[in-house]
């Protein structure tokens, strides 16, 4: 598969992994259109790519899922379709399962899950009338492995695996894909603005996340497997992708492993 003359769509695109993606995108023969709640940020974004008349901002809020479909139209719009949505946006958490109020599974879901699955069904129909289009979806390797401190955010996350995969046995006949991007730690504000257990952000930097892979260098990984179209990808450290194999094979050994990880 070529990206040559593709018109790309990302979510989540005003910082972290969706902005150096948009970033390296843009050194492609691409189209793109960037999205997310904040509009000067994106921007920003956009004066960073390498042809920023190439470069459409649709400002929206995942969490507001009910009210998308006229942002997929408005998307279409901007070059008459859209090749690959990467659904980027979301939020993360920092809190115990005894501290966390219902109120903040029920965001992080409406985020993550609801908001990704609205948008995707609306613009679903527009992929299976061109019989062409493919579904980019950042999980996380804790959409393999639930860890201390994010029930919530793993709990979403593999929840996008079951959705996804599903849809993708679904639309196989309409030359729809899917590649599921799964990333251990990255050095971005995720950490920053996660959610601790009262709805309000950690806003501070967790060690592993600090020590993570560069955003940069992350993005041509991401980039390059979804040109190669593949179904489910780890971008992630040596221990975290060991992580996944020991759940497959070994999974009372993981268990073991995760319980001595610290949860303060």
């Amino acid at each position: 598969m070529s990206i040559n003359n593709k018109v790309v769509w990302i979510t989540g695109a005003s910082s972290g992994i969706g902005k150096a993606l948009a970033i390296e995108f843009s050194k492609k023969n691409v189209n793109l259109i960037l999205s997310s709640r904040k509009k000067e940020s994106l921007e920003l974004v956009k004066g960073l790519c390498k042809n920023p008349s190439s470069v459409k901002i649709i400002t929206l809020d995942l969490e507001d899922y009910n009210n998308l479909q006229p942002k997929v139209d408005e998307a279409i719009t901007c070059f008459s379709k859209v090749d690959i949505l990467v659904n980027n946006g979301g939020i993360s958490q920092r809190s115990l399962v005894k501290d966390t109020k219902i109120s903040v599974d029920k965001r992080i879901m409406d985020i993550n899950y609801l908001g990704t699955v609205a948008l995707t069904k609306a613009i679903l129909p527009h992929f299976i009338k061109n019989k062409n289009g493919q579904f980019v979806v950042t999980t996380s390797i804790v959409g393999k492995i639930g860890t201390p401190l994010r029930s919530s955010y793993a709990a979403s996350k593999h929840a996008l695996h079951g959705f996804f995969d599903s849809l993708r046995a679904e639309h196989h006949k309409d030359n729809i894909s899917v590649t599921l991007v799964c990333p251990g730690f990255v050095k971005t504000n995720v950490s920053i603005n996660a959610l601790t257990g009262n709805g309000t952000p950690q806003e501070k930097m967790d060690t592993a996340t600090e020590n993570g892979i560069a955003p940069e260098h992350f993005a041509k990984l991401m980039l390059k497997a979804i040109n190669s179209k593949k179904e489910e990808v780890y971008i992630a450290g040596a221990k975290e992708k060991l992580g996944v194999y020991v759940k497959r094979f070994f999974p009372k050994l993981l268990s073991k492993m995760i319980r001595k990880l610290s949860v303060t």
